[in-house]
């Protein structure tokens, strides 16, 4: 039956064109592998479908029959891979995103949900977690991450960078004395994030800074409400203590000190297709970053 179809396809492109030559060229076979096709046709068929001469080729009365259902049959399968093609297009589907705690309160998640709006046959669900996440055994779809990669088989790439800031009370910070340099703040009561440490918080070799952190936690927000509690210093990301920062709550440790970013990750699998879903909001967010500068 399959070979049918193929050689009914192939008998009406030579009868649009008018010749074995030309249908070949836009079949992109050979004038003989048209020539047979049809003729083996003709054989199963029992008829003569086309009249043959050396100038030009003519349909038969069953010629022209066929040919009517042919086109008829062409068009409904045109008309299929139309459908499937906007459906492709319309993008429909489901995924799992595992994120950091943190960035529950980042402008990451509102771009996340911008491309939910772009997009309604979507359905996105947002794991947020304080632990790091196994991408394969979990069986999310997309996982994105802070800090600094390790080396993995997974596909990965840099989003943006969060700005991070060194804050304490105001109390706490008028307990030290005035710190002159870096290295002043080694003796400070540093809350240190375990995933990251204390040893990448500023810029450039530091000397004379050995930080040391009497309290280790899994979670930037614990961070934040221990330095807000008073128990001492951390680095923190900016979007999570502007408010306080605005209100005196907290204050700029060493403001002019350079301090490092944390990397934002988008990691996927590797054998996601270039047009999966995972792949187009990927695209989405590295877009709407770029925009950003």
């Amino acid at each position: 039956m399959l070979d049918q179809l193929r050689q009914i396809a192939i008998f009406a492109k030579t009868a649009e064109h008018g010749s074995f030559r030309k249908a070949a060229d836009a079949l992109q076979l050979s004038p003989s592998v048209v020539s047979h096709h049809v003729a083996k046709l003709e054989s199963q068929l029992g008829v003569a479908l086309i009249y043959r001469s050396t100038r030009k080729l003519t349909l038969t009365p069953a010629g022209r029959k066929l040919l009517h259902s042919a086109s008829a049959m062409l068009e409904s399968a045109e008309s299929f891979f139309q459908v499937a093609t906007e459906q492709q297009m319309e993008v429909i589907g489901e995924m799992t995103i595992a994120l950091p705690a943190v960035l529950e309160y980042s402008p990451l998640v509102s771009h996340i949900g911008d491309f939910s709006k772009l997009h309604l046959g979507v359905q996105i669900n947002m794991e947020f977690s304080d632990q790091r996440v196994d991408l394969i055994e979990r069986g999310a779809d997309l996982a994105i991450r802070m800090g600094w990669l390790a080396d993995s088989s997974l596909k990965a790439v840099k989003l943006y960078d969060v700005e991070r800031c060194v804050v304490a009370t105001a109390a706490y910070a008028q307990s030290k004395p005035v710190p002159m340099s870096v290295a002043d703040l080694s003796s400070w009561d540093w809350i240190a994030l375990s995933a990251v440490g204390l040893g990448r918080i500023f810029a450039g070799r530091i000397d004379g800074f050995y930080p040391t952190g009497r309290l280790r936690v899994s979670s930037a927000n614990a961070m934040h409400q221990l330095v807000l509690n008073g128990n001492g210093i951390a680095a923190l990301p900016r979007f999570l203590v502007q408010a306080q920062l605005d209100r005196g709550d907290l204050v700029a440790v060493l403001s002019d000190a350079k301090i490092e970013g944390l990397g934002v990750y988008a990691v996927w699998p590797n054998n996601v297709t270039k047009g999966s879903l995972t792949q187009r909001l990927v695209s989405y967010l590295q877009e709407a970053y770029r925009r950003q500068g």
